[in-house]
């Protein structure tokens, strides 16, 4: 059974085990995930109101963006964990001769790369996901607004766990060049995006009168 089809128990009984997945990439994938409903639920409940027809086109964009986000977050559940297994075997490799510790070395780096590919793509995505709130506090049914909050504080969570994530694996990492690219693009699009979902949650916040 894939991580992401089991129940919200399970889910969580093995989160909290000794097993190395899912992990804390899962965990920032499925957060994301569900932020990503919230704001599918505020659109379901907005389309087809006389009150909102002027945004009807509008929202139902924005749904049709957040079904194709709400997948791939859920599949990056089962794909985090798929590319830490090369890693966590690398860690296990032998050591005591320099070719030993040459092969660990080679190993480990292409190892490390592997491991962030998920965790960058979910601060992409999660970032997609951010900008949609944005546009959504605007032309969602009132009625729903307290869920766009709820939702993009869920994607706020999301966005920078991906980055942990992504942080702890670079710092092992000794190809500079690659280093630099990852961390320049993952630190721009948490910066941007922590900013808007701040700027979204006040905005909800004002309309719930808090």
């Amino acid at each position: 059974m894939k991580i992401a089809e089991k129940t919200c128990i399970e889910f969580v009984d093995v989160l909290a085990s000794k097993s190395a997945v899912p992990g804390g990439g899962g965990a920032a994938a499925l957060v994301g995930a569900i932020g990503m409903a919230l704001g599918s639920m505020v659109c379901n409940l907005t389309i087809g109101k006389k009150k909102y027809a002027e945004y009807e086109e509008s929202v139902k964009e924005i749904l049709n963006k957040a079904g194709k986000i709400e997948k791939d977050l859920l599949e990056m559940i089962d794909k985090d964990a798929e590319c830490f297994l090369p890693l966590s075997k690398a860690y296990g490799l032998p050591k005591s001769t320099e070719e030993e510790l040459r092969i660990k070395e080679e190993t480990m780096e292409k190892a490390l790369k592997v491991a962030c590919e998920v965790p960058i793509n979910i601060v992409r995505v999660c970032f997609e996901a951010i900008k949609l709130h944005e546009d959504l506090v605007d032309k969602g049914s009132k009625l729903a607004i307290s869920d766009v909050g709820v939702g993009v504080q869920c994607l706020r969570a999301a966005i920078l766990s991906g980055q942990l994530n992504v942080v702890i694996n670079i710092n092992s990492i000794k190809d500079e060049e690659y280093v630099n690219k990852v961390k320049n693009e993952v630190d721009e699009l948490v910066k941007e995006g922590v900013r808007i979902c701040d700027e979204v949650y006040t905005k909800v916040e004002i309309a719930l009168g808090k």
